[in-house]
């Protein structure tokens, strides 16, 4: 077993593939007062995840949950729908949103009213809908993560050569005792999304989760790509371009769950302005070009390095590419109908009918003849 880790070792760490001719991994050793990433440094964003996770926690119980209760989000609890297995069944197997053919042909097989029907699928679909004190709570543990975070990059690289040539990283840059500021940079990012990795299954899901999940590879994968290899200059430049932006929408989400509309509006507003400059015009012109275009000129062979981090940025384009498109619908309402919704979300829907219909269906009473609104269609 021992051999076998040694070979892989060895050969995804062949020289042949991360340097370029005339340059080694002991180019990377530490000497003279130079020091230089290393690998295993990272290992620390294993347990860092679960810290992050631990904060996240107290975040949202500590913090969250009282602001959202001083902004006027009520913490309520979804109605469960009265215990059916035959729906339960339909509901799981077949669809979430039934045609009224299939609610008919559901009610007489349930010997239920049609409207009863309708309104258990309706609490059924509300129950895998989080609240919006649950959706609040996370925004505000995002807002406060994406701010901090942004504050520390900017404190990290305010002195560092920013427009410089990206690809000249190789073994030119003699980092000292800079570079501790940017591998806790590195640590705090990589130890989040590490954190949201786990915590999918429990998170809001929206309509772009498997963009999500995508974005959250790519990002650990350039991150990690980055590091090992010295070129911290694009993972450290590319994180902040990210977290310039995010933080602007989730204090739009926050306000928007609180329905302030006017705050909601303006930061959203915001966060478009920031999110096509960072990632419409930065990102592919100056991040783009130096990772794609500056090696031909600085280096005369190719290594597999050069696909190794340009398919995590050519990735990370096209999702900006894809939110961009969703940025751009909703401020396109916005701007005709003055409302700003987020596309990605799903609405709770609303209770038209009263508990009496089920209090009707335990009590035996089953068509429904004595409450004229259960066969009226309309609503």
């Amino acid at each position: 077993m021992a051999h076998i880790i040694k070979f892989v070792n060895s050969w995804f760490w062949w020289e042949n593939i991360w340097m370029p001719a005339n340059c080694s991994w002991s180019d990377y050793e530490d000497r003279n007062g130079y020091i230089f990433p290393k690998p295993h440094q990272l290992l620390v964003t294993i347990p860092y995840a679960f810290g992050m996770l631990a904060i996240r926690f107290f975040v949202e119980r500590c913090i969250a949950a009282p602001l959202a209760n001083l902004m006027g989000i009520k913490s309520v609890k979804r109605v469960r729908p009265q215990k059916n297995p035959t729906l339960e069944t339909f509901f799981r197997k077949c669809t979430k949103k039934p045609s009224q053919l299939e609610i008919r042909g559901l009610a007489k097989k349930c010997n239920w009213t049609v409207h009863l029907v309708e309104k258990w699928f309706r609490r059924r679909r509300n129950l895998e809908i989080p609240t919006l004190h649950k959706k609040f709570q996370e925004a505000c543990w995002r807002f406060i993560f994406y701010l901090t975070s942004c504050i520390a990059g900017i404190v990290f690289l305010y002195d560092k050569p920013w427009l410089y040539d990206l690809w000249q990283v190789w073994a030119n840059y003699p980092y000292h005792s800079l570079l501790a500021s940017q591998y806790w940079y590195y640590v705090l990012q990589m130890s989040f999304y590490s954190s949201l990795l786990l915590t999918l299954g429990f998170d809001t899901k929206r309509k772009d989760f498997k963009a999500h999940v995508v974005h959250h590879f790519a990002a650990l994968a350039l991150m990690f790509c980055s590091w090992c290899s010295n070129h911290v200059r694009i993972g450290t430049l590319v994180m902040l371009i990210h977290d310039s932006a995010d933080f602007w929408l989730e204090a739009a989400k926050m306000f928007n769950y609180a329905r302030w509309e006017k705050a909601c509006s303006f930061f959203f507003v915001v966060f478009s302005i920031a999110f096509f400059i960072t990632r419409m015009i930065f990102f592919p012109f100056w991040i783009l070009r130096s990772t794609l275009i500056y090696p031909i000129y600085y280096t005369q062979t190719f290594v597999l390095a050069y696909i190794v981090y340009n398919v995590p940025l050519l990735i990370l384009q096209g999702l900006h590419l894809y939110w961009g498109y969703l940025v751009f619908k909703i401020l396109k309402k916005f701007i005709f109908i003055k409302h700003v919704k987020d596309e990605r979300s799903d609405e709770e829907e609303e209770d038209s009918f009263s508990d009496v219909e089920e209090e009707c269906t335990k009590n035996g009473s089953k068509n429904g003849l004595s409450y004229p609104l259960l066969n009226n269609n309309n609503h």
